[in-house]
């Protein structure tokens, strides 16, 4: 059992990314899938979530309107994707999930993949 986050690195500010979290051995279509962040000297922050489970889903203030979640079930794959980027996403990203619906406490999650570490540059 594997979850797989990737996708970070160097963007200039204004610029896109995508980041994708790997589910192997296990469906991710029965979990709520949920990408943190944590950025140097700060908490880990709740950025996004979506749940096929009961349709719950959520996006951070910090993010709205800039980031989106979609789910490619064949490929077994979450992936996140933000747009006009700004230094203050600097931050290692992180994919979790948990059974049942979104939630944004990261204690809730029981699996969690090795961090990605996205960088904005000004």
């Amino acid at each position: 059992v594997q979850l797989q986050a990737s996708g970070g690195g160097l963007v200039q500010s204004g610029g896109s990314l995508r980041l994708s979290c790997v589910g192997s051995g296990f469906n991710l279509d029965y979990y709520a899938v949920a990408w943190f962040r944590q950025a140097p000297g700060k908490e880990r922050e709740a950025v996004s979530c979506i749940s096929t489970h009961d349709g719950s889903s959520y996006v951070a203030d910090s993010v709205k309107g800039r980031l989106t979640l979609s789910r490619n079930s064949a490929e077994n794959t979450v992936y996140l994707q933000m747009n006009n980027t700004k230094p203050e996403d600097t931050a290692v990203y992180y994919c979790g999930i948990v059974s049942g619906g979104c939630s944004r406490s990261w204690e809730r999650y029981v699996f969690w993949g090795r961090g990605t570490l996205v960088t904005v540059s000004s």
